[in-house]
């Protein structure tokens, strides 16, 4: 019986993580077909699918946002080629890295710092990956601040974006979870 009951609680959790993949799928080749942003550095995006990246580090496991960075950096491979993903997966991680250690020092941390901390992870390693990439270090270290800057802007824009969608989500989050309390299906087996 419990075996039964477990793999509900399994399909469950996927199916939530699978909608959540989805729609960051969604958002990202959404804002990969928009026009380049008035007044921005080229390269420059809001960063919308990082809502959804947010919402899981609130609401589900930190392994499921680091799965969902890394599958996005799959999806940008698909549309955009190597490079881009690479560029993805570089800022992808150091942004899941950095909000999830700041989740875990300041348990009330607000929506918007956790944002533009993400946002300038980000592009910090963006810029690392760049680095690596290009053989001119210094040219893409001088775009550093540019960036810094930028990535302040589009986390401001994305940390009140996450605060307008969060009660919808935790709706959807509830309905799909009939009432439990889903986490990852590791997390319930250790309790």
């Amino acid at each position: 019986m419990q075996r039964r009951d477990s793999r509900k609680f399994d399909v469950r959790y996927l199916a939530l993580v699978s909608m959540l993949f989805a729609v960051s799928l969604v958002l990202t080749a959404v804002e990969m077909f928009l026009p380049p942003l008035p007044f921005m550095p080229p390269g420059v995006k809001i960063g919308l699918s990082n809502v959804i990246i947010m919402y899981c580090l609130f609401c589900l496991s930190k392994r499921s946002v680091i799965l969902l960075a890394i599958l996005k950096s799959c999806f940008v491979f698909l549309l955009s080629g190597f490079t881009a993903a690479l560029l993805s997966l570089g800022g992808g991680l150091l942004s899941v890295g950095v909000m999830i250690a700041l989740a875990l020092l300041f348990r009330n941390i607000s929506y918007l710092l956790l944002s533009v901390a993400g946002a300038v992870a980000h592009n910090v390693g963006q810029i690392i990956v760049a680095s690596f990439l290009m053989s001119s270090t210094m040219l893409v270290i001088t775009y550093l601040p540019v960036l810094l800057i930028s990535g302040v802007i589009m986390g401001n824009i994305t940390g009140a974006l996450l605060r307008f969608v969060m009660p919808p989500l935790r709706k959807i989050h509830a309905q799909m979870s009939g009432g439990l309390n889903i986490t990852e299906p590791e997390a319930k087996n250790k309790k």
